[in-house]
């Protein structure tokens, strides 16, 4: 467990640098990452390479004992590249170009655009491959930020038109997987298909879903181009890529096949203000975060990395993008840092060293104000760093319970979501919380994972339902709890013959015989439960463990399987995994919304987001007694504890 801090030392004048490596490693920082917008101080015209400034800032760092990640600079192509190529610019859906002048203006299928890529990672590698100070590569930055994974090139539909030739034996059998007979849609061939943009109306759904798989591939294979030349000038390092938190454009899972450390961007009160939580929500945790977001992305990322992962941007003030940017509570970022390493990661770096007085980030916060003296976020990360050593050797051992994630359900749900409000992410993470308030851990896995040593697996957004899950399911031993919509799409985007869910109905025997989304405010009680936003009519000889008063079953449950036929509410999903777990002898608490845990190792981490201090012995027995390492069983607003597991 480490921490860092994101340096751009192209910035400032060199004569600050020594000075400000000799300050990160005195308040406790190891690793700096720098370089990701570069090029232009790299390669000022094309073909001229001006190295001096870059080894000069990287021997600086290494001096002072700092590890460095080095970014490939392509999410910025420079003027003179564009002007020189201008196919490499993303076209957006009416056709214009996304010019020059801010970040991320390229498009991922431009083969201009990846052999440009490839001569400066390259150039890059060559340079810095082997040098000592170099522990790992970060390639690009954020991919899709701003919303850049699709573009409505040219190079964009001969690429979509190679792969679903690769994909299909014959336009036929794209025509009968999409279902074209359908308002006369039938293609004679792979060239006519164009990207599903601009049509008059809704377009086949399973057009687009294809279309989505198409740019999720892109992006990978761009990034491809990268890892391959790192990895064969810079043997020994670690590839790795920032993700965002919120953002499902493209299978995060199948990109990190090809890396080996899974990061992500994390800036809570940001995406507070982004999400769909109620006002009254954002209102309580304004200067906190939502206490479940962020870890949920902790778990997902810890996912898509196969277990190694680091937090490589955390928030340490005021953000500037968010459409209001509060500052965290006092003691909030240390909590943020230790949520995050209780969560496994490897390294907890913040963004940025010094705020920068110009351009579009003038208003973020960094460890330092623009006049170099300390933010407050410079001060608790001095803590956190004199803390680690009270919970080293920490690992991260399976959570009892996994949550099962697919980005291909999420482009599903978003192409045809039948309700306005049937938003999957959310859905996700309200199972999350629900497991959550009980106190357990979690671990989120794409459904193609081992789920051996599983006790609970949480499925609820499983649309496309692979053909071996079941039989996955069944020799894990664990129990099932399905949500809505489960196996209700084939990979073609069609009903199953048999009705959903599908191939799932070989764990619990009912059928949907159809589907209604409800209007915001409509609700239908189910004794104790309420239902809202989605109803699924269900055929099974089973009798329900709930029902609305109109008859309708919204909870079907076996000896191994639960079924939702809802959008379940709060309560409805704490009646579901409580008694699940008091099955299967795993013990739950009932901890209020602002009180969370999470266990690496042989310690139990407890995180306050509530603005008012919380007593852990009101929600655990003995909390007095047990044996602490960070803080103490009295948490005061952000605050931490953190205590050995007998």
């Amino acid at each position: 467990m480490k921490l860092g801090v994101c340096y751009y030392p192209e910035h400032w004048p060199e004569a600050m640098w020594a000075e400000d490596a000799k300050r990160m490693a005195e308040i406790g920082i190891s690793q700096v990452r720098i370089g990701e917008f570069a090029w232009s101080r790299i390669e000022p015209k094309p073909g001229v390479f001006e190295w001096g400034w870059l080894d000069r800032a990287i021997e600086t760092l290494h001096q002072a004992g700092l590890h460095i990640v080095l970014g490939t600079p392509t999410a910025t192509p420079p003027k003179w590249l564009i002007d020189a190529h201008p196919d490499i610019l993303a076209l957006d859906a009416h056709g214009r170009p996304r010019h020059f002048g801010s970040r991320r203006h390229y498009c991922f299928s431009s083969l201009t655009y990846r052999a440009q890529c490839a001569r400066i990672v390259e150039a890059l590698a060559r340079r810095y491959g082997t040098h000592p100070a170099i522990a790992s590569w970060q390639t690009d930055n954020e991919y899709g930020c701003h919303d850049t994974i699709i573009s409505y090139s040219n190079a964009a539909r001969e690429g979509f038109r190679a792969w679903l030739a690769a994909k299909y034996p014959s336009i036929q059998a794209l025509n009968q997987a999409w279902g074209n007979v359908f308002w006369s849609m039938e293609y004679l061939s792979f060239d006519e298909i164009d990207p599903p943009v601009e049509t008059v109306t809704e377009a086949n759904p399973a057009h687009r879903q294809d279309w989505a798989r198409f740019a999720s591939d892109e992006v990978a294979a761009f990034d491809c181009v990268q890892t391959e030349i790192l990895r064969a000038h810079s043997p020994g390092r670690d590839v790795l890529h920032n993700y965002m938190g919120m953002f499902t454009a493209f299978d995060h899972f199948k990109l990190s096949e090809q890396l080996d450390v899974a990061a992500w961007d994390s800036y809570p009160l940001g995406f507070l203000e982004q999400a769909w939580w109620p006002d009254a929500i954002k209102e309580r945790f304004l200067r906190q975060g939502h206490p479940d977001f962020t870890a949920f992305h902790h778990d997902l990322y810890r996912g898509v990395g196969r277990g190694r992962w680091q937090v490589i941007e955390q928030q340490p003030g005021p953000v500037n993008w968010a459409p209001w940017n509060p500052a965290p509570l006092p003691g909030m970022v240390r909590a943020w840092t230790w949520e995050a390493l209780a969560h496994g990661a490897e390294c907890v770096s913040y963004f940025r060293w010094r705020q920068a007085p110009f351009a579009q980030e003038q208003m973020h916060a960094g460890l330092l104000r623009p006049d170099s003296e300390e933010a407050e976020a410079a001060g608790e990360a001095r803590q956190v760093a004199a803390e680690l050593a009270a919970v080293a050797g920490a690992t991260t051992t399976k959570a009892p319970v996994a949550l099962l994630f697919d980005y291909e359900a999420i482009w599903a749900n978003q192409i045809q979501p039948q309700g306005r409000d049937y938003r999957g992410l959310e859905l996700l993470i309200h199972f999350y919380s629900a497991a959550r308030r009980l106190g357990l851990s979690v671990d989120i896995v794409h459904p193609s994972s081992d789920l051996g040593g599983y006790q609970l697996i949480l499925c609820p957004l499983q649309i496309f339902w692979p053909e071996d899950l079941n039989a996955r399911i069944k020799a894990s031993g664990a129990v099932c709890v399905l949500g809505p919509r489960a196996g209700s799409k084939t990979d073609d985007f069609q009903i199953p013959a048999n009705l959903a869910p599908g191939l799932a109905q070989d764990l619990i025997p009912l059928v949907v015989n159809r589907v209604e989304s409800l209007r915001p405010g409509h609700v239908e009680q189910a004794g104790a439960f309420k239902v809202t936003r989605w109803l699924e009519h269900i055929q099974s000889e089973l009798v329900p463990e709930a029902s609305t008063a109109n008859g309708h079953g919204i909870w079907y449950h076996t000896d191994k399987v639960d079924y939702l036929a809802c959008w379940p509410d709060a309560e409805l999903l704490d009646a579901v995994l409580r008694r699940r777990c008091e099955e299967l002898g795993l013990a739950t608490l009932s901890l209020p919304d602002g009180l969370r845990l999470r266990q690496r190792g042989a310690f139990l981490f407890a995180i306050n987001y509530e603005a008012e201090p919380v007593r852990l012995s009101d929600h655990m027995v003995d909390a007095e007694k047990f044996d602490y390492v960070i803080g103490g069983p009295d948490l005061p607003a952000a605050g931490v504890a953190a205590w050995r597991i007998k």
